[in-house]
């Protein structure tokens, strides 16, 4: 027999029985399981007003709904996306989404804001199922193509993100805020039978108590230089995110274009822009390396800034840089976490936490920063605060020490 056709089968065979889950299918699969989950963390972000008309007499409470989803997934991240290491994710996913229904259903049904409060609490604890839907694509791609797994996973992660705030919008426009919920339950049901369906098993891979499983993030964190440059890069990336779209809808709210919110939220589809280009910038990891691409990323975040800088009466310029920006921060995000697993391949789900902890630290402070800066200094200090967050992230990523070069990326 010629024997380049049996090492062309031999190979094929191998790398069916090390990667016989792996698929395109399984990817999108993946990343609608997700943008689905994530975006309810997103959906009451419009639904203020509305709120507030429903319960009038709770109405200084009303920042607590949208405050106690973002807690929740603080908490859900820490808590419970480890779990992924000592656990079939799959079984996760689907416990996680049965819970995700159940306070999905108590939303819709809220007789009182205190209730709404603390369903959206649990909706933001369980709805950290993303936080099991990347690693898992990371563990089931061959170690050359992790990068467009994560990044095809991320986009739906992206558009979940971008696009939950839009579509919430208009379904409360016209069929009030609850059926924004509803909606979401039937999602999260059909999402469910998809998943036992066609989602294959995850292997463990670690048998450590849940105590032990948690103690453990610290020691990776202190083992890992490139965890904590990830991490902090990561998180400085997010900050600039974050200053942008925290003040976007008080820009557009005043002088030249007195717009509402909801053409606030119609930017998130200009910045699905970004989400589309996610799996390209996991490929252009997976062949160039991933510190390459986090370089230009940034250099990307840092140009978007300039172009807002001049565009506080454009909206051309504004959807230029929406593009220009979301477009650098998920490429960053898709190769820092390409990096990150390929650190510790027993423990994805841990250093994920660690590194999905930090990002998200980082966007909150980026939110507080952006709106002392808008009342101190209008829309030219929250592009330089924007740019100021871009040099930590350049500073943090381009550190180097001797011994460095033994981290992944």
């Amino acid at each position: 027999m010629p024997a380049p056709e049996h090492r062309t089968d031999h190979g094929r065979d191998h790398r069916n029985e090390r990667h016989p889950h792996y698929s395109r299918a399984t990817l999108w699969l993946l990343a609608t399981i997700a943008g689905i989950s994530v975006a309810n963390i997103y959906f009451n972000q419009p639904l203020l007003d509305d709120f507030r008309a429903s319960f009038p007499g709770s109405a200084w409470l009303i920042g607590a709904v949208p405050a106690a989803t973002q807690l929740g997934y603080a908490i859900g991240m820490f808590f419970l996306a480890p779990l992924g290491d000592r656990f079939d994710r799959r079984l996760l996913i689907l416990i996680q989404l049965a819970a995700l229904g159940i306070a999905l259903v108590v939303a819709t049904a809220a007789p009182t804001l205190a209730v709404l409060i603390a369903a959206s609490l649990a909706i933001g604890v369980v709805a950290t199922i993303a936080q099991q839907a990347v690693p898992f694509a990371a563990e089931l791609a061959p170690a050359a193509e992790r990068g467009h797994a994560v990044g095809t996973v991320m986009s739906g992660l992206l558009l979940g993100i971008l696009l939950a705030r839009t579509v919430s919008g208009i379904v409360a426009q016209y069929f009030g805020w609850r059926a924004v919920f509803g909606a979401s339950v039937v999602a999260t049901i059909v999402l469910a039978v998809v998943v036992i369906a066609r989602l294959p098993k995850s292997r463990p891979t670690s048998t450590l108590p849940y105590t032990k499983l948690l103690g453990s993030m610290w020691h990776l964190v202190a083992e890992h230089r490139g965890l904590r440059e990830a991490s902090l890069t990561g998180g400085a990336m997010f900050a600039a995110f974050s200053i942008f779209w925290s003040v976007l809808t008080l820009l557009l709210a005043g002088e030249p274009f007195h717009m509402g919110p909801q053409a606030a939220g119609l930017f998130g589809i200009v910045g699905a822009a970004g989400a589309l280009a996610a799996p390209l910038a996991g490929k252009s990891a997976d062949r160039r390396g991933p510190r390459a691409v986090i370089s230009l990323s940034i250099a990307l975040v840092a140009i978007s800034f300039v172009v807002f800088a001049f565009s506080a009466r454009s909206i051309a310029g504004l959807v230029i840089g929406v593009i220009v920006l979301d477009i650098g921060v998920q490429a960053a995000q898709i190769s820092n976490q390409s990096r990150i697993y390929a650190l510790a391949p027993e423990a994805r789900s841990r250093v994920n936490t660690v590194y999905m902890v930090a990002y998200f630290i980082g966007g909150a402070l980026g939110s507080a920063v952006a709106s002392l800066a808008w009342h101190a200094f209008g829309w030219t200090g929250v592009s330089l605060a924007g740019l100021a967050a871009v040099g930590l992230a350049a500073w943090s990523h381009r550190r180097r020490r001797v011994g460095a070069a033994s981290q992944a990326g």
